[in-house]
């Protein structure tokens, strides 16, 4: 295939012939194409590339519809394909770089033509290819099991085989890449291309790991030599690192060379076949006699070859023989050039080894040259410091020649060396002490060398006083000279004399001579002494060297500490703040569901008391309050959550827990305070979770704040004292006024109520006519009749009370009386209430119904509930009552009256929806039979749905009825041994 793409300069034949092939259909055959499709981008003609970017688009396709296979080839084939389309698409881009990828490096800069732009987008499109190579070599490596010796199998060669082209790519552009990098840091800032250098360390990495497996694999040793990256990468930083670069080297060996030298075999085997099959088809159509030598004419003419023909014979002969031995010359030429192409690149590759450690060497020797310098400055130095000890030295010798002089102060200069003895005991001493504290090392040095001054000082006055004792003497001497050449002149007078002049003389000298020893003692003794001083001061300046380390090593501990203490508390801080944002994260869902709850149909049956409300109530609030004041702490101290999460998880039960009491007290209460209670509630639920979400954020934890649930609270603790039964908030002593106002209101709102019953009626007779007129006639009429009849019982009841209060009451007060029967009264009061109560609600489902907008069913309902209230009204009037009293009959016989103007209003009711249902019965007389089927089988589901919503309403009323009775039971103080 490479051949023919250089024969016919292009890929037309060899793309249509792959047109053909099963590519899709064929996960091996798609592998093989790519293999071979890759070596002709590389090894073929230069218009490959231009003849197959237009098939660009269908490897795209035919690579995405392999990816979608996990196993066998399929992931294989798609890598693969998206490496080959990377390469047709780098190329494209960068014509200037062979298919090979073999460039100089002056090729290298003109690729780029030293645009650093160019350099800078060349070196990202290169770390793309490289990285879909190192794709497809990982890939190709994890399909393998590497316990095994893959290598070695048609199946594991079959996926290794195309690594050699990678390889060969891989190999260019990573040498490509770190130079392109080392000129890019030469011209842009380090931090710029930080981002290249990250990306190039990990492809690096995985290039080096990826080289060091492929050389351990059997397949590859003997096919291609796989350079090793070196162990650091690259310093981009230092531009004298380009120097230490080596190009990685990709060897082919002899060996390897054979299946390259095949093509120039495989043609002359071609042509020998191609010619044999030339003379089968030519004896085919011509006859084998003639086949055998088509240029035998004599044969033909019937004559014998003469000595010219055998000649030419001969000469085919030896041309064809030449022709083999060229051809094998050519085989063997082909190999020997890749010999000494693999040779040369081996050469290559020891030269610049040998570059490499040549620079090391002029490195290294630079560096013993700067060595060399700097000991020739110290042997300067240390000559200069000689000769500087040469003349301490001189002067020190002048000083004992000095000293020498000190003849008659030798028994004081004795005692001096004594006290410089003790003064250095102490001065040792003190050097201990020294090691210690640094702080009294210094205040010791300095006694130190102001006790050496005043003992230099002392030593200098008496060195003084000596040199003035010396000069006394000296005259003295004079003057015993010029006595003794007096008394020489008397010498002759005198023998005696003169003998005892000689003799004080030779005393004298001797005296002189032994203090001249003393002296040259005394002088080593102070040498000796200044030498111990040197040391000691040497001693002291190394202790105060090793201190000061001592301190700068326990200071760079003590901050390294104080380093990791802050982290830890950061740390510290962090993981208690999540531990808040978790506890507020379940206190909100906590609330959250509440609220939901609150929406629930199956939340509906459930009743509260307002008293178990209000006590839920002021939990939640001293909750809050509480957690109003963990939450200062926590601001002042972000250390301190320890107090913060049992408040949090308190508040969310207890906020929950008010909001589900609240929901409940509402099912039980009038409309409007229900719905404010429950609008109230949701808004108390919904400012929880605000508070408990800032709690969560760290920007606003600072802001967060609960007042605003205080204040829900508190609105819900005011509707909840509202629904409380107001015979528990009254005291005693007012609950005959109480049982007074009750009842005067009762009987105002029956009477208000009779009067609307009035109104309304008139207003039905001017507006209504017909079947409707009478219908709201009969029914306010019996409306009417039931308000008189109770507006009778409640008379009736207060005549009754009255007889009773007076008859029990003795010598105390009606207050008193009702005061100490606080539970009789209480009942009093709510059969009362009830009454009027339901006279209001009855007359304003009269007033729907006329109007053509309520039902008859809620008039009926409205009417049974009076007829109930006015029943236990009846009850509670007659518990204390005596059973002979007229007042008595006559409450029970208006309660008489009650119950049969109670079914009047029921008859009216149902007579009427009956009357004008027959009004507005239907007309089936026009409908088909599929549409009277369709409506009984609506009427049927209708039937159903009504009777299953009958069945709930019923259990739901049950419920409804036990609940009232309990929560009348605590509010008006009933128990199962009353007084009733």
């Amino acid at each position: 295939c490479i051949l023919g793409t250089h024969h016919e300069k292009g890929a037309q034949t060899f793309w249509s012939v792959v047109n053909r092939l099963p590519l899709s259909g064929n996960a091996v055959l798609c592998w093989k194409f790519c293999h071979v499709f890759h070596k002709l981008l590389r090894d073929g003609h230069s218009n490959v590339l231009k003849d197959s970017v237009r098939y660009k688009n269908e490897l795209s396709d035919m690579s995405r519809m392999w990816g979608h296979l996990s196993e066998g080839y399929g992931q294989l084939c798609s890598i693969y394909l998206k490496l080959l389309r990377t390469k047709m698409e780098f190329h494209t881009k960068n014509p200037r770089f062979p298919g090979n990828l073999q460039m100089s490096d002056r090729q290298l800069d003109e690729a780029g033509e030293n645009d650093v732009n160019n350099f800078f987008q060349l070196t990202v499109e290169m770390f793309d290819y490289l990285e879909c190579e190192l794709n497809l070599f990982q890939t190709v490596f994890s399909s393998l099991d590497m316990s095994r010796s893959v290598s070695v199998t048609a199946a594991g060669q079959c996926r290794l085989a195309p690594l050699i082209q990678v390889i060969l790519d891989c190999s260019h552009l990573y040498d490509y890449t770190v130079k392109l990098l080392f000129k890019l840091h030469s011209c842009l800032p380090a931090d710029t291309l930080q981002g290249h250098r990250d990306r190039f360390l990990e492809q690096f990495r995985k290039l080096k790991d990826l080289f060091y497996r492929s050389s351990n694999l059997q397949y590859f040793k003997r096919l291609i030599q796989i350079p090793q990256l070196p162990e650091n990468p690259p310093n981009f930083l230092r531009a004298s690192a380009l120097s230490e670069h080596i190009s990685p080297v990709v060897v082919i060996p002899a060996e390897a060379s054979s299946p390259d030298s095949e093509p120039i075999t495989d043609l002359v085997e071609m042509d020998t076949a191609s010619q044999s099959l030339f003379d089968n088809k030519f004896d085919d159509i011509f006859g084998s006699s003639f086949s055998s030598d088509p240029f035998n004419f004599n044969s033909q003419n019937g004559m014998n070859k003469d000595d010219k023909d055998r000649l030419i014979e001969q000469l085919y002969g030896e041309i064809a023989a030449l022709k083999e031995e060229l051809e094998n010359f050519k085989a063997e030429s082909a190999r020997g050039a890749v010999q000494l192409r693999g040779r040369a690149s081996e050469l290559e590759a020891e030269l610049a080894e040998q570059r490499h450690l040549k620079q090391q060497a002029q490195d290294e020797s630079e560096f013993l040259r700067a060595e060399l310098e700097e000991l020739k400055k110290q042997r300067e130095d240390t000559e200069k410091a000689q000769r500087s000890l040469t003349e301490i030295e001189r002067r020190a010798q002048a000083n004992e020649q000095r000293y020498s002089k000190l003849k008659e102060k030798y028994s004081e200069l004795v005692q001096n060396h004594a006290d410089l003895l003790r003064k250095n005991a102490e001065v040792t001493k003190q050097v201990t002490a020294a090691r210690q504290a640094q702080g009294d090392v210094e205040r010791e040095k300095k006694e130190l060398e102001d006790s050496f001054q005043r003992v230099s000082e002392q030593a200098q006055r008496k060195s003084q006083e000596q040199a003035e004792v010396l000069d006394t003497l000296k005259r003295e001497l004079a003057a015993s000279r010029q006595e003794l050449q007096v008394l020489q002149g008397t010498l002759e007078s005198s023998t005696q004399a003169g003998a005892e002049q000689s003799t004080r003389i030779a005393g004298l000298e001797q005296e002189r001579d032994s203090l001249s020893q003393a002296a040259e003692q005394h002088g080593e003794e102070m040498a000796a002494l200044r030498a111990e001083l040197q040391q000691l001061r040497d001693t002291l300046s190394r202790e105060q060297e090793s201190s000061k380390m001592e301190l700068e090593t326990l200071q760079t501990q003590l901050r390294d500490k104080e380093s990791g203490e802050r982290a830890l508390q950061r740390r510290l801080a962090e993981e208690q703040f999540a531990l808040l944002q978790g506890t507020a994260r379940e206190a909100e869902r906590m609330v959250q569901d509440a609220l939901g709850r609150l929406e629930d149909p199956a939340h509906i049956g459930c009743t509260g008391s307002a008293d178990c409300l209000l006590s839920r109530t002021l939990a939640a609030s001293e909750c809050v309050e509480r957690l109003r004041d963990a939450h200062g702490k926590y601001l002042s101290n972000r250390t301190a959550v320890g107090s913060l999460l049992p408040c949090l998880a308190l508040f969310a039960h207890l906020v929950s827990d008010t909001l589900l009491q609240g929901s409940a007290t509402s099912h039980v209460a009038p409309v409007e305070p229900a719905d404010r209670l429950l609008e109230m509630c949701k808004q108390c639920g919904s400012e929880a979770v605000s508070y408990l979400s800032a709690l969560q954020d760290p920007g606003t934890v600072e802001g967060a704040d609960c007042s605003l649930v205080t204040t829900c609270l508190g609105r819900i603790s005011a509707i909840g004292e509202e629904l409380r039964p107001r015979g528990l908030d009254v005291k005693q002593e007012e609950l005959g006024d109480l049982v007074d106002k009750e009842m005067a209101a009762t009987a105002a709102a029956i009477e208000t109520a009779a009067a609307r019953i009035e109104e309304m009626l008139s207003k039905a007779r001017a507006g209504d006519t017909g079947v409707k007129l009478e219908v709201n006639e009969r029914i306010l009429g019996s409306c009417t009749g039931l308000m008189q009849a109770i507006h009778v019982l409640v008379l009736a009841s207060k005549d009754l009370q009255r007889e009773i209060v007076e008859s029990g009451r003795g010598v105390a007060s009606p207050k008193e009386f009702y005061a100490k029967n606080s539970r009789w009264t209480e009942g009093l009061i709510s059969a009362s209430k009830a009454v009027g109560w339901g006279a209001t609600v009855m007359v304003d489902a009269a007033d729907l119904v006329v109007q053509g907008k309520g039902t008859f069913e809620e008039l009926m309902v409205c009417s049974r509930e009076i007829a109930a209230s006015t029943a236990q009204l009846v009850a509670a009037s007659k518990v204390k009552a005596d059973k002979d009293s007229a007042n008595l009959c006559k409450l029970q016989q208006a309660s008489r009256g009650v119950n049969q103007a109670t079914a009047g209003v029921v008859a009216s009711t149902k007579a009427g929806k009956s009357q004008v249902e027959e009004k507005d019965s239907m007309d089936f007389s026009s409908m088909t039979l599929t549409q009277i089927k369709r409506q009984e089988m609506d009427s049927q589901v209708r039937v159903l749905e009504l009777e299953n919503q009958l069945q709930k309403e019923r259990q739901k009323l049950g419920e409804l009825r036990k609940k009232h009775y309990e929560l009348a039971g605590v509010a008006e103080g009933w128990e199962e041994d009353g007084e009733w």
